[in-house]
């Protein structure tokens, strides 16, 4: 099992401090939730069923022609790669580890490379992974150039995979509405932007052929009847969607000026993180997390992704934990 953010229970453990009393960062989910309402009896008490609206509600939201509801990205990360005989695969580094991970325990040759290098030439693979938004590094991508590598991939009945859980605050960079195109794979999450993580609920887009082997593979009921019930009013309450991507952002930008404040300007992020590269990365998080601040350590390469504050009181929680720091000698 790989290592992800959101370990807060053992923290706790590790510090002496209780849990309610960290402010963790070491997610990028977004705190500004959707509100979840109560869910009825009547869907705790049936079989999920297929036909209730949700591919429509969710191929509205996304802007895409056919979808696979999923238990979350990973699901599909781990599947997709028992669907193609060996194969050469370029994921981008640093990125999402599962990928890489996923790919190589499926017995395939795994390459994990810069962005910019798989691009470069993708005639030395035949299936080429990105993360876009990147996680954590937060490269973006020209949509000409995605198109123009999957058309090199898929000319030799190749895939490019696009991971998006960090999109849904920049939907116009989308390339779910080309997912109809053979060979282009794009993941989506519905854990990040709507703060649903414990749903384990996401979607794959595709074409329709390449949708049916993945659910024949993943077998029924995918997703739970109390989250699909939940998906269809996330995925249809535009208001709401509006009003998270300018706090999204907002917070973003003030998480990065306080960073920026700290002499720890930040080397990329998103709408749902910032991350700081830096050789003394890992005594930064020790020293944070003494202070009950969780962040996600990276080692390679050594760095921090601080998730989002859920409020300006947290904000400056972490702007007075930085400040009680003598950043300049623990940085030298």
């Amino acid at each position: 099992m790989l290592e992800h953010g959101g370990r807060l229970l053992g923290a706790a453990r590790t510090y002496g401090i209780a849990p309610e009393a960290w402010l963790d960062l070491s997610t990028g989910i977004s705190p500004f939730a959707w509100p979840a309402p109560v869910v009825p009896a009547s869907v705790w008490q049936r079989l999920p069923e297929d036909d209730d609206g949700l591919i429509d509600i969710a191929c509205a939201y996304y802007g895409a022609p056919h979808l696979l509801p999923v238990a979350g990205s990973q699901a599909a990360i781990q599947m997709l790669p028992n669907l193609r005989p060996a194969s050469r695969v370029g994921v981008i580094a640093p990125g999402y580890n599962e990928h890489a991970h996923a790919w190589r325990r499926a017995g395939h040759v795994v390459e994990s490379l810069s962005a910019s290098s798989l691009l470069a030439d993708p005639s030395r693979y035949d299936v080429i992974v990105l993360v876009h938004p990147n996680n954590p590094g937060g490269e973006r991508f020209e949509r000409d150039a995605l198109l123009a590598c999957h058309a090199a991939l898929a000319a030799r009945g190749g895939w490019l995979v696009v991971d998006e859980a960090f999109m849904d605050a920049t939907p116009q960079d989308s390339l779910c509405s080309e997912a109809h195109r053979e060979g282009l794979i794009v993941l989506r999450s519905c854990g990040k932007f709507f703060g649903l993580a414990g749903a384990r609920a996401g979607f794959v887009a595709a074409d329709p052929a390449l949708l049916e082997a993945l659910r024949e593979r993943l077998g029924p009921w995918t997703l739970s009847g109390p989250t699909r019930h939940v998906l269809k009013l996330a995925l249809a309450d535009r208001a709401w969607q509006a009003t998270a991507r300018t706090w999204l952002q907002g917070m973003s930008d003030r998480l990065a000026a306080v960073l920026l404040r700290h002499g720890m300007a930040a080397t990329a992020g998103c709408a749902f993180f910032q991350w700081w590269q830096h050789a003394h990365a890992e005594a930064v998080h020790v020293a944070l997390a003494k202070q009950g601040i969780l962040t996600r350590l990276f080692d390679t390469p050594a760095s921090l992704r601080f998730g989002l504050p859920t409020e300006e009181a947290a904000l400056r929680r972490l702007d007075e934990a930085l400040g009680a720091l003598d950043l300049k000698e623990m940085l030298r």
